[in-house]
């Protein structure tokens, strides 16, 4: 039986988005995550109200109108063609997004207490890691990072994991406020590549608690689908042989902090020291003309 966290593709659409995850339907109070279909020539009016908003093409391009500015998102084929570029809409906000040619938009949200102007990153400006080593490693684009992108409490990233390997591993949390922890809700949304005859791929995704507050899920994932992680340690996602796997990772918290500080599971956190041994898949990056632009960390 499939867990409560898990969204299955088309369950929670509601026309023109394919996925629409509030803090209601979640259950929680900071975090969402829409993604909006749009077909050629065709265009959606918008409100931020409380939050502020990260649009990021999966497929496509378009056009992002908001405060008298208007920014073209190149966009890209597909999420396996390397970092996008993106616009930032700030809480109380009217904007619309209008494609010519049709695509694929993530609206990546979160609840903002302070109104950001509107923003524009370019794909070139996207800060490219391959974290991980051996069946471990993975290609992360942290555009909306809290290193790299100024925002009030929205935290953005995505990960690409070659077939057949493992990320989101070690297993590790961040659903408390401590000296080594920030409390952060998190949105997993998951596409998987075809295989070379357009077989559709599939991979698995990890969430298990504590004593003190159980969670438990395991999942078949496919393209479309979501997991959420409202707290417990997550991971691994891994990704069948032979099929690519993309995450689309949306946090938020309460705290005063925005920051993306996680502990690992303490049973787990030697693979660490496996990878200084190791290389990184040489199949990353995935897109062959960009360079990684920050050496491997983190989770």
């Amino acid at each position: 039986m499939n867990s409560e966290y898990y969204i299955p593709v088309g369950a929670s659409a509601d026309a023109p988005f394919d996925v629409v995850v509030t803090p209601e339907s979640a259950g929680w109070s900071e975090s969402s995550l829409r993604t909006l279909r749009l077909a050629a020539g065709e265009s959606a009016e918008l409100e931020s109200g409380d939050d502020e908003i990260m649009v990021v093409p999966l497929s496509g391009s378009a056009t992002v109108t908001c405060d008298g500015e208007t920014v073209d998102l190149a966009g890209r084929a597909t999420v396996f063609d390397g970092p996008s570029d993106f616009a930032y809409v700030g809480r109380d906000s009217s904007y619309t997004v209008a494609s010519t040619s049709g695509g694929r938009f993530a609206l990546c949200g979160a609840r903002a207490r302070t109104r950001l102007p509107f923003r524009y990153v370019p794909a070139s400006a996207v800060a490219v890691e391959l974290r991980g080593a051996g069946n471990c490693s993975r290609e992360v684009h942290n555009f909306g990072t809290a290193d790299t992108f100024e925002a009030d409490s929205l935290i953005a990233c995505e990960v690409v994991t070659p077939g057949g390997n493992w990320s989101s591993y070690p297993g590790h949390k961040h659903d408390e406020n401590t000296e080594h922890e920030s409390a952060l809700e998190e949105i997993y949304y998951f596409e998987i590549a075809d295989g070379p005859d357009g077989s559709a791929g599939f991979g698995y995704h990890r969430v298990y608690g504590t004593p003190e507050r159980p969670i438990e899920v395991l999942e078949e994932v496919r393209t479309g689908d979501v997991v959420l992680v409202p707290h417990g340690y997550h991971g691994p996602s891994v990704a069948a042989p032979g099929y690519h796997m993309y995450y689309l990772n949306v946090m938020a918290g309460p705290g005063a902090e925005r920051a993306w500080n996680i502990v690992d599971d303490p049973e787990h956190t030697w693979i660490r020291g496996t990878w200084t041994d190791q290389q990184v898949d040489p199949r990353l990056p995935l897109e062959p003309h960009r360079t990684p632009t920050t050496p491997p960390r983190g989770a």
